[in-house]
């Protein structure tokens, strides 16, 4: 029986001290390596062409060439799985390199178990995916944005609302669905999308590039607006209540997600019930499938993204092998499906 080669790593990161800790991380796993080390983005692009390593995991801010730069050239010209490992201080930056084809972002671990155990169980679930296709499918130029309407005037009402909830890959799928969506849509959007604590802001600021819809990160107690796309805090669990204002509850040691879908959606099923909107898409584990399940039974509309242009058909297939999904879409049909759903309800 032969044993399965470890996952190679190349780090790349301008600070020594940085490099050495996740390399004493890596050394302490069975089934990962270092193969390499990098102090600039050129090296790393040099060093991934001669290396062939499973994984890149690259921070941002470097000299001679900066991390975004060096995805950009890796990702056209020898593709490999990378994941940005960088501080919270470069949240805008750190999504902006998921448009050049980085997978997914986090902040540096720190010596707390649960923080190498996340930074070790990302490398092992990400040095998998196939990136040259799914990065290829999922590139688009984003339109340019129409001016967002004016702050101060009267809401709309609304019947429906659209609950989506996403993980691995999830800001990549969802700057397409949102820079695809009608400006005309009268319903809230409620986004609950797992990330590292201190993200929050830097993903809205990002995504705001790509939405005609404005987008903001929900704060307790605020009433629902159509035409607004409130994302989950991750410090927070995002619900609604019986009088459609937000709810952010207290995330719990015992908690596994950050933010947790299946508390938006069990709330979504109770106070919009048949006149919701679900929709899962890309993402690792089993979050978001019972609560979908819940919104199927209470009479809602439920979606789920396709394997094919999914990053990681995980909480997605979950939610279909409950049987709960109404409909299976890819990620470019997704846009024109929920519009059509919205626009087409009176």
């Amino acid at each position: 029986m032969h044993n399965k080669p470890p996952i190679r790593v190349l780090l790349v990161d301008d600070s020594q001290i940085s490099r050495e800790f996740l390399r004493d991380i890596i050394e302490a796993t069975d089934d990962i390596c270092v193969v390499g080390e990098a102090h600039n983005g050129q090296q790393a692009v040099t060093m991934v062409e001669q290396l062939r390593p499973d994984i890149v995991c690259m921070d941002l801010e470097m000299p001679v060439m900066s991390g975004a730069e060096a995805i950009d050239q890796i990702m056209h010209r020898k593709a490999v799985p990378i994941l940005v490992v960088s501080g919270e201080d470069d949240a805008q930056k750190a999504y902006e390199a998921l448009s050049l084809g980085a997978l997914e972002v986090m902040k540096k671990p720190r010596f707390t178990q649960q923080d190498v155990t996340e930074f070790t169980n990302k490398i092992r679930l990400l040095a998998g995916v196939p990136v040259i296709t799914r990065m290829r499918r999922m590139s688009y130029k984003p339109e340019l944005n129409q001016a967002p309407q004016d702050a101060d005037a009267t809401p709309q009402s609304f019947k429906q609302v659209i609950a989506i909830a996403c993980s691995t890959g999830g800001p990549q799928a969802l700057s397409y669905l949102l820079a695809h969506l009608d400006t005309n849509l009268q319903v809230p959007i409620l986004i609950c999308q797992h990330m590292s604590d201190g993200f929050v802001d830097g993903m809205a600021q990002w995504l705001s590039g790509f939405s005609s819809l404005p987008i903001k990160v929900a704060t307790h107690g605020e009433r629902l607006e159509a035409q607004q796309v409130y994302l989950s805090p991750s410090e927070q669990h995002m619900t609604v209540d019986a009088s459609h204002r937000i709810k952010l509850l207290e995330r719990q040691a015992t908690d596994i997600y950050r933010p947790c879908c299946n508390y938006l959606f069990d709330s979504v099923a109770q106070h919009f019930g048949r006149h919701a909107i679900a929709l899962i898409m890309t993402g690792m584990g089993r979050d978001g499938a019972s609560g979908m399940q819940k919104i199927k039974d209470s009479g809602g509309i439920t979606l789920a993204q396709d394997e094919a242009s999914s990053v990681i058909f995980g909480m997605n297939h979950e939610a279909i092998s409950l049987g709960c999904v109404d409909k299976i879409i890819g990620l470019d049909k997704l846009p024109h499906q929920l519009n059509q759903l919205v626009l087409g309800a009176k």
